[in-house]
């Protein structure tokens, strides 16, 4: 069997937009326990194991996105959702409660065989823990 050598099925990093640096680089580094690599002015990267997730300011946003301008503020829906593998749903739900974080969903048994819990980033970003049943 050929391993799988093509670049663009390597996600290496994801960029998230934020009017409030301060409190999604909080969230990052106190919910997640992600350690700080780089910030600026503007930005502040946190490390996820092998994918780096940049924190943008969005109005400094449109020099990475091409010059295009953000449509979308907080509140406006959701485009897309993260998610992250955990051992035990409900245990990672309690800790995230006493860290303050607001459960949006769940934990529920979906029929696809995942046990899973919703919540947001201080930008409104979604978010989700999620476990094999």
């Amino acid at each position: 069997m050929t391993a799988d050598v093509n670049p663009l099925r390597t996600v290496a990093a994801i960029s998230l937009f934020t009017e409030d640096l301060a409190a999604s680089k909080a969230f990052y580094t106190d919910v997640f326990g992600a350690p700080v690599l780089f910030e600026d002015a503007e930005s502040c990267s946190v490390r996820f194991n092998n994918v780096i997730v940049n924190l943008l300011l969005a109005s400094a946003a449109g020099e990475i996105v091409g010059g295009q301008r953000l449509v979308a503020g907080p509140g406006a829906g959701h485009r897309c959702q993260l998610s992250v593998w955990v051992a035990d749903v409900d245990a990672e739900v309690a800790r995230l409660k006493a860290r303050g974080v607001e459960i949006v969903l769940g934990p529920e048994t979906k029929p696809w065989g995942k046990r899973i819990a919703a919540f947001r980033d201080p930008a409104g970003h979604s978010w989700e823990v999620a476990q094999d049943v």
